[in-house]
Parts: C-alpha cells; structure tokens; sequence
C-alpha cells in the first residue's frame, strides 16, 4: 500500500480523472475527501470503495464558492485528523474565445473555478502542513497551460496561472517539507466536454485550434494521469518539486 496512514483531499472527484485518482488513492491505503458538487455521484463512489484498503467520504462543495472552497480543508482534518495530500482536480473549460471575444461572465467562473479555488484550498492546506512537518500539493492543470493554442484565452491563462503558482509555492515552501507540482493532461477521455460553455463553443476559434489535434495517436485516460497523481503523492518522487509534467502521449513533442 503506497498511500497506507495518509489522507487525501481530491476536488472534482465526481467523474473522469478525480473520480480515478481518488478511486486509486483509496485503493492504495489512502483515506480520501472526494469533494464535488454532485453529492449522489460522491456517494455512489463512496460506496464502491467498501473493500478498499481506504475509505472515500464524500463531501458536497462548490468550487466556485470562496466559503465552500476553504471549508474542504477543514473539513477533511475533522473527519481524519490531518491532512497529507491535496489535488486540485476541479476545472471547467471555456468556450474556446480569443481575448477579443469573451465574456465576463465566462472570465469570472472559469478563473474562480480554475484558479482561485486552488488558491484557497492551497493556502489552507499549507497551513496544516507546516504544523504537521510537511505535505504534498498536486495541481492539475493542462497542456493548456504550457502552449497558447490550445483552448480560448480564459482557459488558457488559468492554467498557465495555476502552473505559475505551482512553482511559486515549490519554491517558498520546499524548505518545510512541502512539495507541490503539477499536471498537464493532453486529450484526455473525461466529461469535460460536456461543460456549460463547451455546449457554445466558438467555432471559428476551435477549428484554427484543433489543427494540431491530428498529431494525437489516441486519447489517454483518467487511469494514467492517476498514476502520475500516485507518483507525485508518495515518497518515490521526493525530489520532483515545483514541475509541470505534461501526460500528453507524445503530442507536445512535436
């Protein structure tokens, strides 16, 4: 058991990669927060992880909600005691605009759900590591987040942003035992397409983006980004901080 004695928080753990890295993480001895909106989803998974080595308790938050987005921190130390692990999993997509065409609307809960949730759960979650003796952060972030053309301007800017505090939180807390990365997932088969501005896409901008996406040889799972997840959680990566490890089969190398 990789993860036996820890805790985990997993945000968006309702469906696609957090749903598996919380499903992996408790199968590997890790007691887990699974936080989402969707509670009977939470709870259909809290009850296939019964044979487990861990438990998953579900937890009912909104991302997009400041009160909420603190409180899962908290929350996860009453019902555990401590906290180990933070993944920052949850995310939306925009609508695939330039900076010329977006909304405000669009801006304010992509960059609140992307961004400053990790912001607020990070900032929690370092509080109980540096009483603990240390920590792990994992943020997921996107091949969005290292290249331009890859999604519209809002999405794009949130994951370099998120990417961006990654580093920046490696660097200031590395010396505490803390460690935090993240990960940039290619095309990746999950229910992000299903998303709210994803149903309006802007299709002059996402036809001059999905050229590239002819150098993709086939979509990866949720099952692979949660391996890394597992990677960077446990002891065996002790000396990889403050990265942006792109999990995308290849397509960025060209």
């Amino acid at each position: 058991m990789k993860l036996k004695g820890k805790v985990a928080v997993v945000t968006g753990a309702s469906s696609g990669m957090g749903r598996a890295i919380a499903t992996l993480f408790a199968k590997e001895g890790a007691n887990v927060l699974a936080v989402a909106r969707r509670a009977e989803r939470l709870e259909a998974l809290s009850k296939e992880a019964k044979g487990y080595e861990g438990k998953i308790l579900p937890y009912s938050a909104d991302m997009s909600s400041k009160e909420q987005t603190e409180a899962i921190i908290a929350e996860a130390v009453k019902r555990f005691g401590k906290i180990d692990i933070l993944v920052n999993n949850a995310g939306i997509m925009d609508d695939f605009s330039p900076v010329g065409e977006y909304s405000d609307e669009m801006y304010e809960k992509v960059m609140t759900v992307n961004l400053e949730a990790p912001f607020r759960s990070s900032r929690a979650a370092i509080k109980e590591f540096e009483k603990q003796g240390g920590g792990v952060i994992i943020n997921i972030s996107s091949v969005g987040g290292l290249f331009g053309g890859r999604a519209g301007a809002v999405y794009t800017a949130s994951k370099h942003a998120l990417v961006g505090l990654t580093k920046n939180t490696a660097f200031h807390y590395g010396h505490k035992n803390i460690r935090c990365n993240a990960i940039c997932p290619g095309a990746i088969v999950t229910e992000v397409g299903t998303g709210e501005y994803m149903q309006k896409i802007n299709m002059e901008a996402m036809g001059r983006m999905t050229k590239g996406t002819a150098l993709i040889d086939r979509q990866g799972e949720a099952d692979e980004i949660a391996q890394v997840t597992l990677f960077l959680a446990t002891d065996a990566s002790s000396y990889i901080n403050g990265q942006a490890i792109a999990v995308d089969g290849g397509w960025t190398a060209y």
